[in-house]
């Protein structure tokens, strides 16, 4: 006799937050000895390649107020277009660079990461991508980690034909994705990332 398989209800959802800072940036939330220092807190070394750069930005809410304790997780290949793990042909398994990130935003939203400007890397049809990284978005209220993409807006010509951003119908909602350069020592790009509301971020359902 076939006895019935039981119908197994999902399992509730639960935010990332609010202790988010306390859990992944510890040092960060001033709690010391877990980490000597936060994972993530810096991607480069003294034999990184590439052109040094910030990138900022805010994390703002749906009302418009800065998420201040959100985290921000970046990703990105390096100067010549390969990523520290092995993620495909070039790839660079012993990297000067480790092309991954996590930071805290602060008490007015604000996140920065100090890097290299990544280059191409190929696109699903095959064809190099504009210089771009990708973004995870955690805070309190978001039950998923929230995924996007910053790209360069001096990086005009390859943004044109970039695959992902030609899949975003909308200009306006293209432009939420790209980040304005700032000329400094080293040069600044700054992109705001809005989680919800009139100006909201292109996410990603990956």
């Amino acid at each position: 006799m076939l006895h019935p398989v039981p119908r197994l209800r999902e399992t509730p959802s639960q935010t990332a937050g609010p202790y988010v800072h306390i859990g992944m940036t510890p040092n960060f939330a001033d709690i010391r000895g877990v980490y000597a220092s936060d994972l993530g807190a810096s991607m480069l070394t003294p034999d990184t390649a590439g052109e040094r750069i910030i990138i900022t930005g805010r994390v703002i809410d749906g009302a418009g107020v800065p998420v201040g304790d959100a985290v921000v997780e970046l990703w990105q290949a390096d100067s010549n277009g390969s990523y520290a793990a092995p993620m495909g042909p070039g790839s660079n398994v012993a990297p000067a660079f480790t092309g991954w990130g996590r930071q805290p935003t602060d008490a007015d939203g604000v996140f920065s990461f100090e890097t290299i400007k990544p280059g191409p890397v190929p696109g699903p049809d095959g064809r190099p991508m504009a210089p771009h990284v990708a973004l995870w978005i955690v805070a309190r209220g978001i039950n998923i980690g929230l995924q996007t993409r910053l790209y360069f807006a001096d990086e005009a010509d390859a943004n044109a034909t970039d695959w992902v951003l030609g899949k975003i119908a909308d200009p306006l909602r293209r432009a939420t994705l790209i980040a304005h350069r700032e000329d400094g020592a080293p040069p600044r790009y700054v992109l705001d990332i809005y989680l919800q509301g009139d100006r909201e971020t292109v996410f990603f359902d990956v």
